[in-house]
């Protein structure tokens, strides 16, 4: 008997798509050259030097550029809002953080880019590190000065890396933030499935000069790579440039004044504020990618959670992330007035609605300076020496073993390696109560934390 669910779902075309890249179709090293080609034509579409796909997301991508900077143990400069993948690349290959403090907005209470002045800093305390690591965009849209760093770095002959996991749409249009490579970035790793139209997995490698070898560059690449990619993966990157040569400039701007008028209208409907011009100035963003709309909803007395998880249960709608005042709608070149119209028709209906939700539980943010990190051990140390399980109540003080991430957008509050702080705890557990959500730890409620014995 043949059961066919599972094709009565996905469709017989989606089995037939799945080719062996190998032993006839292509791969790096045989064939006839169709993935190194698109590789090729990808990098000039964008005016990269080189470029590489990648089917295990911007995750596998971040980690093969930190491994060809910094691989054997050396330091890095890490903007501290970097995201759980560059954690995880910390314990992969055993580089020691160097921790670049971030421009933190006490009256929003998020983090925008370091400065240069903030690089400048970082690299004077550490000038043998190897080179930097940057988050740009954030995820609520906020971009670096990437050409003020770029040459903080290049000024020492020292490479600088951009995660721009969010920005794979920038080259293509004027009115969106400026480009890493444009800028003078050395490698930027962008994930085509976030603002792309590729599908999940989907991410790019880019680079260019000679601060870094490509070569070496691609080694550590394919060092983490499967060795059976999905090529269906590959097909979706190649199908995105060629449709951004062709209509991207077109799609984007549509896409882009798509965005004014979901700005323009929410800024009609009482207890809502759309968060704009505050996100960028001296000490915020350089500049700001106008597809991500960000709504506080702080005054419909409702947190960004609860906001969140409503508008998924009555609407069908899912927010591109949310906090505990702040939801934000990330649009795309495939949304059009229909898509928007169903956003806008639910946001109204969430204000309308909010009475009748509970009020907003409080979560206890903390004062800036309780991000600046207490290193005890190296993260990979951390997380493969011998630890415990404690009580969360006795781990103040103690050295965490564990990341515990928010997440959405990802990024760690405590990191392996770290001393744990009675603030960074009290503002975890309060998060918890109030509707944050903990995938990583090994205890998701935080009753309990793992931490290091040392």
């Amino acid at each position: 008997m043949v059961v066919r669910k599972a094709r009565d779902i996905l469709g017989d075309s989606t089995y037939r798509a799945d080719m062996l890249a190998s032993s006839g179709l292509d791969d790096r090293s045989s064939s006839q050259g169709y993935l190194s080609h698109a590789e090729q034509l990808m990098a000039d579409a964008v005016g990269a030097g080189q470029s590489f796909f990648s089917t295990a997301g911007s995750s596998l991508s971040v980690k093969a550029a930190m491994l060809a900077v910094a691989g054997g143990r050396g330091e890095l400069l890490i903007s501290r809002d970097a995201h759980k993948s560059i954690t995880a690349g910390l314990v992969f290959t055993g580089v020691e953080p160097r921790w670049v403090p971030v421009q933190y907005d006490e009256n929003l209470h998020l983090a925008h880019p370091p400065s240069p002045a903030q690089l400048e800093q970082a690299w004077r305390q550490h000038p043998t590190a190897a080179g930097a690591l940057i988050v740009s965009p954030t995820p609520y849209g906020t971009c670096a000065d990437i050409a003020a760093l770029a040459e903080v770095c290049h000024r020492r002959g020292k490479p600088l890396i951009i995660d721009e996991a969010w920005g794979a749409h920038l080259p293509f249009h004027e009115d969106l933030p400026t480009w890493a490579m444009d800028a003078g970035a050395d490698i930027c790793v962008v994930s085509v499935h976030k603002m792309g139209a590729g599908f999940e997995q989907g991410s790019v490698l880019h680079s260019q000069g000679d601060l870094v070898d490509a070569k070496h560059l691609s080694a550590c690449a394919d060092l983490l790579m499967t060795t059976s990619p999905n090529t269906v993966v590959y097909a979706g990157l190649d199908a995105w440039r060629r449709q951004m040569v062709e209509h991207g400039h077109q799609l984007l701007s549509d896409a882009i004044e798509l965005a004014r008028h979901v700005r323009r209208e929410l800024g009609t409907v009482d207890g809502l504020h759309v968060v704009e011009k505050e996100l960028l100035g001296a000490e915020a963003g350089h500049e700001l990618d106008p597809l991500q709309v960000l709504i506080d909803v702080s005054g419909l007395g409702i947190s960004g959670y609860q906001a969140a998880d409503w508008l998924r249960e009555h609407c069908r709608i899912d927010m591109g992330l949310s906090d505990h005042r702040r939801i934000l709608a990330t649009l795309s070149m495939a949304d059009d007035h229909e898509t928007a119209g169903r956003l806008l028709e639910s946001l109204n209906r969430l204000a309308a609605g909010a009475a009748t939700l509970p009020a907003a539980k409080a979560v206890h943010l903390p004062v800036p300076a309780s991000f600046d990190v207490d290193p005890v051990l190296l993260p990979r140390d951390a997380f493969f020496g011998p630890t415990e399980t404690v009580a969360i109540g006795d781990a103040v003080g103690r050295v965490c073993a564990e990341q515990v991430t928010p997440y959405p957008p990802g990024i760690p509050a405590l990191l392996p390696g770290e001393r744990i702080s009675a603030d960074i705890v009290d503002y975890l557990r309060s998060g918890v109560a109030a509707g944050m959500v903990l995938p990583d730890p090994s205890d998701s409620t935080l009753d309990t934390i793992r931490v290091a014995i040392v």
